[in-house]
């Protein structure tokens, strides 16, 4: 009697933490289920619809540039410098006398010619070289790794500062910097997707059926990564944005007759008190550009990130 009152008690115990147990987890799945339905509407189309409308005015200002204003961003003006706003220039005039509308447009070419740029040579040199090294096997994955965990001892903006010291100044050699500074953040991105996927079911039964490794990269395993990618891609586009202003700002970017929107903060600190417009121009530029890169950033990671895709 004793030891069946003990089975029964037992019983009783296990049958109640197996309901607790099962409670728990529906509502854990609901929970994550309501959260993951909200994550849309929270993150909000307004939100990406924001980002996506400055990247267009953004792109439209780069690609027609100069036809939008009459002035030109080089001629100077002495006897009008530091001018405030007015009918004929909605932004007034720099230190120098320029329009500061007509070198804002311009510097808006200069800056995503060289943030999209800099982010191709760092998936080229990122990506792509990280995913074939994983995909040739363990020597050449530990070379190739082995550079990049040298490169990103160094911080991206100090390594970028070295190389432009070192290649100088200039709209290509700035492109190059920033695509090296950057490369190992793609490179760390292309690991962990791929050997992610690489423990799939699919890409094993390519490796029984003989496929080569590249083959089974380019065909399989890079769809399928191909969010990840994108996503990092829309977090390093406004990274590339801001150093090359910074390294502008130092005098380390862009040739001095280049406008920039580094180069005109710069070239306008020295007067913020007298002529503040002078300075909030590019700084507001800047500041809502980068913002429209982190709008869209912030929507493609909730759309295309996998493991959010799994956990439903």
């Amino acid at each position: 009697m004793r030891y069946k009152h003990l089975n029964l008690k037992h019983g009783l115990w296990f049958k109640r933490f197996r309901l607790n147990q099962t409670c728990f987890r529906r509502a854990q799945l609901s929970t994550s289920a309501s959260a993951t339905a909200r994550l849309p509407r929270s993150g909000g189309f307004s939100g990406v619809a924001v980002g996506i409308t400055i990247l267009g005015i953004a792109a439209v200002v780069a690609v027609l540039g100069p036809s939008l204003v009459p002035h030109d961003p080089l001629v100077q003006e002495l006897a009008a410098r530091n001018a405030p706003p007015d009918f004929l220039h909605w932004l007034g005039r720099d230190h120098l006398g320029r329009d500061i509308l007509a070198r804002l447009v311009a510097g808006t070419r200069i800056s995503l010619a060289v943030a999209l740029g800099a982010t191709l040579v760092a998936v080229l040199l990122g990506a792509v070289l990280g995913l074939v090294a994983e995909a040739l096997g363990r020597w050449p994955s530990f070379l190739v790794f082995g550079a990049f965990d040298m490169v990103r001892a160094m911080p991206s903006i100090l390594l970028a500062l070295t190389l432009m010291v070192a290649l100088g100044i200039g709209i290509w050699p700035l492109i190059l910097a920033l695509g090296v500074a950057y490369a190992p953040h793609m490179a760390l991105v292309a690991r962990a997707a791929w050997r992610r996927e690489s423990g799939a079911g699919y890409v094993a039964a390519a490796r029984v059926m003989g496929a080569p490794p590249l083959a089974t990269l380019a065909r399989h395993v890079l769809p399928n990564i191909a969010g990840a990618l994108v996503t990092q891609v829309a977090i390093i586009m406004p990274r590339a944005i801001t150093t090359e202003s910074v390294l502008s700002f130092f005098g380390l970017g862009v040739s001095p007759e280049t406008p920039s929107w580094g180069r005109m903060i710069a070239g306008a600190t020295r007067f913020a008190e007298s002529a503040p417009h002078a300075v909030l121009a590019p700084v507001l530029a800047l500041s809502v550009v980068t913002l429209g890169f982190a709008l869209v950033g912030d929507r493609l990671r909730l759309v295309l990130d996998p493991l959010r895709e799994r956990g439903r």
